[in-house]
């Protein structure tokens, strides 16, 4: 039963949304990707290369056997560099990609932690914390004046 309970309390904190949330936009991010890679940059790229298409290179370690008929008896052996440079473009594009938007966020989020900016809506916590501490201050002022007297 504590299972339940800690499942419970795990659902309703909003993780499992967030998370199912993340992994539903992570896969439509990589759909978008998948076509800019393959439809925008590659082209281009096998233009100024005389139309070779990367994801057909290999380096062939074993050639295919047929058979009279041209059927094939044992499959070609071979190392698919090419599919391998355009994950690696996916890669570098998603995580070019991923930068820059944590970086507008944390700029946002900069933004928003900054209680005397009046352009953003400052959180409810951060706008106590920091009346917390401009009274803190006051109240440390208070207490040096007052030992200044005695």
């Amino acid at each position: 039963m504590k299972i339940f309970k800690e499942f419970k309390e795990f659902a309703v904190k909003g993780n499992m949304m967030d998370m199912a949330i993340g992994i539903i936009i992570g896969a439509s991010f990589n759909k978008v990707i998948d076509v800019l890679v393959k439809k925008v940059f590659l082209p281009p790229l096998s233009l100024m290369t005389d139309g070779v298409n990367f994801q057909d290179r290999r380096i062939i370690l074993k050639d295919a056997v047929l058979n009279d008929t041209g059927s094939v008896i044992t499959d070609e052996v071979a190392i698919g560099y090419g599919a391998f440079g355009e994950a690696l473009l996916d890669f570098l594009i998603i995580g070019f990609t991923v930068f820059i938007v944590v970086k507008f966020m944390n700029r946002l989020r900069t933004k928003s932690h900054d209680a005397k900016d009046d352009t953003v809506a400052t959180p409810k916590d951060i706008e106590l914390l920091s009346k917390l501490s401009d009274l803190m201050e006051e109240q440390n002022q208070l207490l040096k004046s007052q030992s200044k007297k005695l």
